[in-house]
C-alpha cells in the first residue's frame, strides 16, 4: 500500500515476513481497539485498517492526519456497526499546537488583538521526513484550523512543519511568532521556541485516549465519540474551544456526558 513514502524508503525497512489476515488476527486475539499509528501520507493503508477494525468488531483510534473520524461517511459506519471511532492527528503531551492556542487564548483572555500568528517546526524523525513528500498542506491546514478556533476573531494564522533536519534526529523544534496590540493600540510581539523529543510525546495522551474509548465500549456507545475526539486530536468531527473540550471529556468520564 502506501506505508512508507519515497523519501522515508531507505531509512524503514518493509518486512520480508509474508502477509497476515489481521481480520482473523484481531478476532483470534480477542483485541477490542484497533491504534492507527501509521506515518502520515499513508492514507490507503489506514483506510484499509480501519476497515478491518470493522470487520474484526473492534474500535477504531486514528492517530494519524488521514481523515476518517472526521468524515461523515466513515463515522456512519462505525456507527452502523456499533463500534467507537475516535480521531483525528493525535494531540501530543506537550505539543505545539496546544501550546499555541493556550498563547493565543491567555492573551485574547487578557484584551490583547492578535493580527498574525505563525508556528513552524522542524524536525529530524522519520515523521517529519515523511512530512515533505505527502503531507505537508494536509498537516498545515489541519494544525491552522485548530489553532484559529482559540481566537473569537479572524486574524492571520499560519500553523505547521515546515522541513526536515537529519542531524536533529528524533528531536522537533517548534517556533511560535505572535503579533498583535493591547491597551492604545501598543504593539507587542512574542517570538518563543520550543524543543521537544518526538517519540515519546504522544505517549500518555495515547494511553488516556485508550482509556477513554474502553470506557466507551463498555458502555456499548457506537460512532464518533466526541468528547474524546474533540479534546485528544486536531482535527475532531466538530472542533471547540479547549475548555470547552476538556469539561466534554471529563463529564463523559465521569458519566454524565
Amino acid at each position: 500500500m502506501d506505508g512508507v513514502g519515497k523519501y522515508a524508503w531507505n531509512i524503514v525497512k518493509v518486512s520480508p515476513l509474508p502477509e497476515v489476515n489481521v481480520q482473523n488476527e484481531l478476532k483470534d486475539s480477542n483485541a477490542e481497539i484497533v491504534v492507527n499509528l501509521l506515518p502520515s501520507g499513508a492514507t490507503k493503508a489506514s483506510q484499509w485498517y480501519a476497515e478491518q477494525a470493522l470487520a474484526a468488531g473492534c474500535a477504531f483510534i486514528n492517530a494519524t492526519p488521514i481523515f476518517i473520524a472526521s468524515d461523515a461517511a466513515w463515522a456512519a459506519r462505525f456507527e452502523e456497526a456499533e463500534l467507537p471511532l475516535v480521531g483525528d492527528d493525535l494531540i501530543d503531551q506537550v505539543g505545539a499546537t496546544t501550546l499555541h492556542k493556550t498563547l493565543l487564548k491567555l492573551l485574547s483572555n487578557s484584551g490583547v488583538c492578535i493580527t498574525e500568528t505563525y508556528e513552524l517546526d522542524v524536525g529530524g524523525g522519520t515523521e517529519s521526513l515523511n512530512t515533505l513528500e505527502r503531507t505537508r498542506d494536509v498537516k498545515r491546514n489541519v494544525k491552522t484550523e485548530s489553532v484559529e478556533t482559540a481566537l473569537p476573531y479572524k486574524a492571520a494564522v499560519v500553523a505547521g512543519s515546515t522541513d526536515y533536519v537529519d542531524f536533529l534526529q528524533n528531536k522537533r523544534d517548534s517556533y511560535f511568532w505572535i503579533k498583535g496590540f493591547y491597551f492604545c493600540k501598543v504593539p507587542m510581539r512574542i517570538d518563543l521556541k520550543l524543543s521537544t523529543v518526538d517519540a515519546p510525546n504522544a505517549g500518555s495522551a495515547l494511553f488516556d485516549v485508550i482509556r477513554a474509548v474502553k470506557i466507551a465500549l463498555n458502555r456499548k456507545m457506537r460512532g464518533v465519540i466526541l468528547p474524546i475526539s474533540a479534546y485528544s486530536f486536531k482535527h475532531p468531527l466538530k472542533r471547540m474551544p479547549i475548555e470547552t473540550a476538556e469539561k466534554m471529556f471529563w463529564d463523559f468520564i465521569k458519566g454524565e456526558a
